[in-house]
């Protein structure tokens, strides 16, 4: 069974203020927002590196810090295993004395023993005399971890821990470090300023902005149901629009955007009732924007739902898929500076269509592709 966390703090720096409270158990959490947002604040205060103005922290009933009552708990009593960004492992130091820095004060037969364990559970076996210059970027985060786990830690922190990776590794060790916190099954919080990271990495996403929580939510419901329009933004959610509210109901919403009427019925409608002109906003999927087939006649009702024209003014290619964006056939200014929407198609139906040559389309999109943010 995971271990439970209570976080709440506050600490006041020269120019920043942070002030978070949010909880955390039954998986791996992961602080994601942008750079300057707090969540390594956050985190050196989790391990006893920074003294809270005031709050409390709680590992599974264990409290760590309480400013009422005066417990602060030094970084050694804590128990918490620390992962730094870029590793900050010893250059000068094995693989196995990098690992068993943390046991120092140990027993000489119990360092031996805790450092062979958990060289063989991270598959770090036969690298114990080599230096961190000798080995691959992965196994270098390795070692990191293996440092912090053994501790036996009650709590294990990585700040951005695949940053220092290039980019075919990042995505490589993401995976794998994904399984082995799953496999150790204590309370970890991860940092990122990278969604894609966040939600392989993380059970629950904890979203930061500017010294704040802005959103918790397990990751499946945060990528589906941003908290607000800010939040979709530090997402980098593609297509992230406002339009004018025509007609809602508990069921569907009807709204205005660039001259064209679209419907939704993903919204939330059912826990409030916008009136007619009423500003939202909404965004769009790349994925699910449709492009109907010239060959086929004219587009089916029962199978194409807010049809609109646009013409294609940029494109990317991404190796299996292409990246167009669209420019409606509507007059006055797009919705995103020189495009409306961006559609992302697989390679596969970019050839079969000849995109590269034909620029115009009639494109539709789902009543339940248009996902309507709280306002």
């Amino acid at each position: 069974m995971t271990a439970r966390l209570d976080v709440d703090l506050e600490k006041q720096l020269p120019g920043f203020d942070l002030q978070v409270r949010w909880t955390a158990g039954d998986g791996i959490a992961v602080l994601f927002g942008p750079s300057g947002a707090g969540k390594s604040l956050t985190l050196a205060c989790l391990a006893g590196l920074v003294r809270p103005d005031a709050g409390r922290i709680v590992v599974d009933g264990r409290v760590l810090f309480d400013a009422a009552t005066g417990v602060d708990l030094p970084p050694q009593r804590r128990r918490v295993g620390y992962v730094f960004q870029g590793y900050a492992l010893f250059p000068h130091l094995s693989v196995a004395d990098n690992i068993g820095f943390g046991l120092r004060d140990r027993p000489r037969a119990e360092r031996t023993r805790r450092v062979a364990e958990v060289v063989e559970r991270l598959g770090l076996g036969g690298l114990e005399a080599r230096r961190p210059a000798e080995l691959s970027g992965g196994q270098r985060q390795r070692v990191a971890l293996g440092r912090a786990l053994a501790i036996d830690p009650a709590l294990l922190l990585l700040d951005e821990p695949l940053s220092a990776l290039d980019l075919p590794l990042r995505r490589a060790l993401r995976d794998e470090l994904r399984a082995t916190l799953a496999d150790l099954r204590m309370a970890a919080v991860v940092v990122t300023h990278d969604f894609t990271e966040a939600y392989r990495l993380g059970d629950r996403i904890v979203v930061y902005d500017r010294g704040r929580v802005v959103q918790t939510a397990p990751r499946s419901e945060l990528l589906w149901q941003p908290a607000s329009e800010a939040v979709a933004r530090i997402m980098a959610i593609p297509n992230v629009l406002r339009g004018t509210v025509v007609k809602a109901t508990p069921d569907r919403i009807q709204l205005r955007w660039r001259g064209q009427l679209l419907e939704a019925v993903n919204s939330p409608a059912r826990a409030y009732l916008p009136a007619p002109d009423t500003p939202l906003a909404f965004f769009i999927r790349p994925e699910y924007v449709r492009l109907i087939r010239k060959d086929r006649g004219l587009a089916d009702p029962s199978h194409h739902m807010n049809v609109m024209h646009g013409t294609v003014v940029e494109e990317a290619d991404f190796g299996t898929t292409w990246l167009l964006r669209l420019r409606l056939d509507e007059p006055g200014a797009p919705a995103q500076g020189a495009y409306d929407l961006e559609v992302e198609v697989p390679h596969l139906v970019y050839e079969i269509l000849e995109i590269d040559r034909d620029r115009h389309w009639e494109f539709s999109i789902h009543r339940g592709s248009i996902h309507v943010l709280p306002g």
